[in-house]
């Protein structure tokens, strides 16, 4: 009985780590969402942003009837509302790559497994190199190569992402491909792409669900990165990354708020995707609720 409940006492700071993040994730997700209606300031309308009001401190009335809560940049643009938008962006770009760079991952994974051979000397041997450098040096290629850009840095991100994906769904698609039900598809002879799509893929995605939340909070902070250097979001809209870059010049000046906010912004979205990631691996892996 001693020994449940110092269990369950351990538990319970972890319990509300998660129910905080679940809580923060989901407040991030509907502010997104909301940020036209909420927002102060449209900061991709020229019409209401005023340049000789760059870089007010927090609290300034602005004079066009604007409360600078946070501030203001370099180029007048409310920093509340550049955080707000600039979710919306991180957001869609993080889970459009996540998921594009799943869907080609676990179906180069799960060929390789099926069709072996050639084909899967070719698939695995890309992979090995591609994981064989670190994930900001390809994003940082794809992207130098493919130019600036929301749809560009997408796809660098899926460059970058795909491989990780094709190794695990390999590894569990080699399991699978010689059990009862595969040798039954086969036996019946029915077209090598049905058998892939809907028997051997589905099977092989469950693991893959677990690693989708933790790639999202990797590119958000991918994304993040690329704009930092000027290489992602273009400096005329608002992502998180590129606001934290507008105020990295004004940081010796002491105007940090350019760079703060958004950046304690952008900490937080992180921190709660892989929070809540880690959460929903732990759930639908055995191995890790065992431990």
């Amino acid at each position: 009985m001693k020994a449940e409940i110092l269990k369950a006492l351990k538990k319970r700071p972890q319990r509300q780590v998660l129910t905080a993040s679940n809580i923060l994730l989901t407040a991030y997700i509907l502010i997104a969402l909301a940020a036209p209606a909420i927002a102060p300031q449209n900061p991709y309308d020229p019409l209401q942003v005023y340049g000789w009001e760059a870089s007010s401190p927090p609290g300034t009335q602005g004079s066009g009837g604007y409360l600078y809560l946070l501030g203001t940049d370099g180029l007048g643009r409310d920093i509340l509302s550049c955080i707000l938008y600039g979710l919306r962006i991180s957001l869609v770009v993080s889970v459009t790559s996540a998921a594009i760079a799943a869907l080609i991952g676990l179906t180069a994974g799960v060929s390789a497994a099926y069709f072996g051979k050639w084909v899967d000397v070719a698939i695995m041997r890309l992979v090995d190199l591609q994981l064989s450098l670190p994930t900001i040096l390809i994003a940082l290629i794809a992207i130098v190569t493919l130019g600036p850009g929301i749809d560009r840095i997408i796809l660098a991100l899926i460059i970058a992402q795909w491989a990780t994906y094709a190794r695990l769904a390999r590894g569990i698609a080699l399991s699978e491909a010689h059990k009862p039900y595969m040798d039954a598809a086969r036996l019946l002879r029915m077209p090598t792409s049905r058998i892939i799509f809907r028997h051997l893929l589905p099977n092989s995605i469950g693991p893959a669900v677990t690693l989708i939340p933790i790639e999202i909070g990797h590119a958000v902070a991918l994304e993040a990165t690329l704009s930092f250097l000027g290489l992602g979001i273009p400096i005329d809209k608002p992502s998180l990354g590129s606001t934290v870059a507008n105020g990295f010049q004004y940081l010796m000046t002491g105007q940090y708020w350019i760079s703060l906010f958004p950046g304690l912004a952008l900490f937080g979205l992180i921190a709660s995707i892989n929070l809540v990631g880690e959460d929903v691996r732990r759930r639908l892996d055995p191995r890790s609720r065992a431990a």
